[in-house]
């Protein structure tokens, strides 16, 4: 008799384990949003709830879109834009540099055939 009643104890405390356990992971992409100060904490924290009643189907989502946010970067898509913009403006400045070296080289290779052109004539005629 003792052992039934041990038996139903355990089954009773297991059980109460497991829901409150499912409830603390249905939990865990709300808790990632609020700490990462995500701008839709709400939504993720209703979005696992309804997790909930189609048994987690959605939950990886949810994780998904919770890690997305970081407070410092954002989604992370303005950086990239950040980035193209100082990278097309390094191409601009090395193109401008590049032409001024040309422009530069091209006066040199005048300025020596100029220079070498009379002695050359001179040494023919000599």
């Amino acid at each position: 008799m003792f052992l039934d009643y041990f038996a139903l104890g355990i089954l009773f405390f297991v059980v109460v384990v497991i829901f409150y356990g499912v409830i603390a992971i249905h939990d865990i992409p709300y808790e990632i949003a609020k700490k990462r100060n995500h701008p839709q904490q709400d939504a993720l924290h209703i979005a696992g709830w309804v997790s909930l009643f189609t048994l987690h189907a959605i939950w990886p989502f949810l994780w998904i879109w919770a890690t997305l946010y970081r407070e410092d970067r954002g989604w992370g898509f303005g950086t990239v834009m950040k980035r193209e913009q100082a990278l097309e403006e390094d191409v601009g400045t090395l193109r401008q540099t590049v032409i001024a070296l040309q422009a530069r080289l091209e006066q040199l290779e005048q300025a020596s055939a100029t220079v070498v052109e009379p002695n050359i004539i001179n040494k023919v005629e000599v």
